[in-house]
């Protein structure tokens, strides 16, 4: 890491009173989270653009809740890595100091609930979210699995036999509703709540730190150019350049988990 660069954004930082973090799968990959994305990213022969629609719910919710219960499986082990932890840390201190800070996430693993994050806005919903689609009622739900038909389902393997799943099998509200994952797929909008939350919180900032993000997944990818329209400093955090790296003030290569640690250290 360039010498030069690290200490004029520690001085940028150290400055800043609205800090904001956008962040995205590369924070969580160190932890070893499966992004389900791109090349390698199949469950069985399904890419996730094949599940996580509201299209292949409606052909077969029970699948989908295989597929997102074994994503509730694979958590069981992960836990949060150093990246997780300085911008918890980070946060800790500017609200110490009466300062402001928000963390924009486009993961929905809540890592950064279980390192400590506390104002944290879920841009893409919670994968320990269920919501009614009867009474809309959205509350959290940590069963693994999540209903006794799915004990032992959801291998990954091609050719692991293929289990059919009733709407009994599927869970259910005490209204009596089926649940389906809270997180937003393929398709649909964001919350806008959540979504004009966030978007205040970049219009307000004097700095933004963006991590682990490819910065094309749109609404999220907007936060960048939004930020920078407003006079904000940007530094980005990436194993490799993004499109939107011709807009930020610091580039910063490498692992998330090993660069911020790093990056943040011996701030006030």
């Amino acid at each position: 890491m360039h010498r030069a660069q690290l200490e004029s954004f520690r001085k940028r930082l150290a400055e800043a009173q609205n800090v904001v973090v956008l962040t995205g799968a590369g924070v969580s990959a160190e932890s070893g989270i499966p992004t389900f994305r791109g090349a390698g990213g199949l469950w069985r022969r399904y890419a996730a653009t094949d599940l996580a629609t509201p299209q292949a719910w409606q052909r077969d919710a029970g699948l989908v809740w295989e597929f997102y219960n074994y994503r509730r499986t694979l958590m069981g082990d992960k836990a949060p890595n150093p990246a997780h932890k300085a911008l918890a840390g980070l946060e800790q201190r500017w609200t110490a100091a009466g300062r402001r800070f928000d963390l924009v996430t486009q993961n929905i693993d809540d890592l950064h609930f279980a390192a400590g994050s506390q104002a944290v806005l879920r841009l893409h919903g919670s994968l320990w979210l269920v919501r009614c689609l009867a009474c809309g009622e959205v509350e959290e739900n940590r069963q693994v699995p999540i209903t006794s038909a799915y004990e032992g389902s959801g291998s990954p393997d091609i050719d692991a036999p293929q289990r059919r799943f009733s709407e009994a099998d599927l869970p259910h509200c005490s209204c009596g509703g089926i649940l389906r994952p809270h997180v937003v797929w393929f398709g649909e909008g964001l919350d806008a709540r959540i979504l004009r939350a966030a978007q205040r919180a970049v219009e307000a900032c004097s700095l933004l730190l963006v991590v682990g993000t490819s910065a094309v997944v749109y609404p999220a990818a907007a936060v960048i150019p939004l930020a920078r329209q407003h006079g904000a400093c940007i530094a980005e955090v990436n194993l490799e350049t993004t499109p939107a790296t011709g807009l930020v003030d610091y580039h910063f290569a490498g692992r998330a988990g090993e660069v911020l640690p790093e990056m943040l250290a011996g701030l006030p």
